[in-house]
């Protein structure tokens, strides 16, 4: 994982998905903004960035990428990431939402050999606070720190942001790993990501109803990860028939446990992996407190 200040960033794709908003506070944070890539385009400058029709056009002039942020149409992503993937680019952070499973299952089969950080789709992206901004996380709400939040959603990890920041706990990095029901990058990973980062001393884990991530995210902290962790599972008092559709529940239309996916069994996961489990994000620097020993 390659997070310094100086990391050269390309952006894929001018859409609805991002806007001269987001463009301007990436650079006003520090973030080292290369160029655009969007096929038809180039040669032009769009939010002061110089254009390309491909990504090894831009490469070719302008030297190596470390990361791209994709935003292009759903239907798209796949081809934009396979095209920096080919350009030798190590971190695709996308942010376009609906990406079809069967184009992410072919994405992730294409990178899993090559040591390719796919984050998202359906992510706003990664901060490091204090030196990178790769995508459209409010960066008002950070401040830097050792507390490391890994996320399935979007504005809840900005509100748990803001909660460690108005207790004085500061975040190292934050990820949202994307709702999708197929993204690249796992809770697992990030655990082990964050567990190794020796700019992090504790992390939070922000789960939603859906899928089993979540558990298996219990069941490898308890297993491997060193570093105090703190849950909170979104929706604990929402009806346990309805599923949130941006995590596409595959057990609505396959025979399995009818507890697969509820908020119910996530928080009996963490319970029997004795991970905290907050009830509401407010609650969070609280436990983080007692864990990190600053109370």
């Amino acid at each position: 994982m390659n997070l310094r200040a100086d990391s050269r960033i390309l952006i894929q794709g001018f859409s609805e998905f991002i806007s001269a908003t987001h463009i301007a506070q990436m650079k006003a944070y520090g973030t080292n903004l290369i160029a655009g890539v969007q096929p038809g385009c180039g040669g032009q400058m769009k939010y002061d960035l110089p254009v390309f029709d491909l990504v090894e056009e831009a490469i070719s002039k302008l030297g190596a990428i470390d990361t791209t942020i994709i935003c292009v149409h759903p239907y798209q992503v796949l081809d934009a990431a396979l095209e920096a993937s080919a350009s030798n680019i190590r971190q695709i952070i996308i942010i376009s939402p609906g990406v079809p499973p069967l184009h992410m299952v072919t994405l992730l089969r294409k990178t899993e050999t090559r040591e390719i950080l796919v984050v998202g789709p359906n992510s706003p992206g990664i901060i490091v606070p204090g030196k990178i901004l790769l995508g459209t996380q409010p960066s008002e709400f950070y401040t830097p720190g050792s507390v490391g939040i890994v996320s399935r959603s979007s504005t809840l990890t900005y509100e748990v942001a803001w909660e460690l920041t108005q207790a004085g706990l500061g975040q190292s990095i934050s990820v949202s790993i994307g709702s999708d029901a197929i993204v690249g990058s796992s809770f697992l990973q990030w655990l082990q990501i964050l567990d190794e980062d020796e700019t992090t001393d504790a992390i939070v884990l922000v789960g939603q109803p859906g899928g089993g991530s979540e558990e298996a995210a219990a069941r490898y902290i308890a297993e491997a990860i060193d570093k105090p962790v703190i849950a909170y599972i979104a929706g604990r008092h929402a009806p346990q028939s309805k599923y949130w559709h941006q995590t596409g529940n595959i057990a609505t239309v396959v025979r399995r446990d009818p507890n697969f996916g509820t908020t119910q069994n996530k928080l009996a996961a963490f319970q029997a992996a004795q991970v905290p489990v907050a009830e509401y994000p407010a609650q969070i620097p609280e436990f983080l407190k007692k864990v990190m020993g600053n109370t």
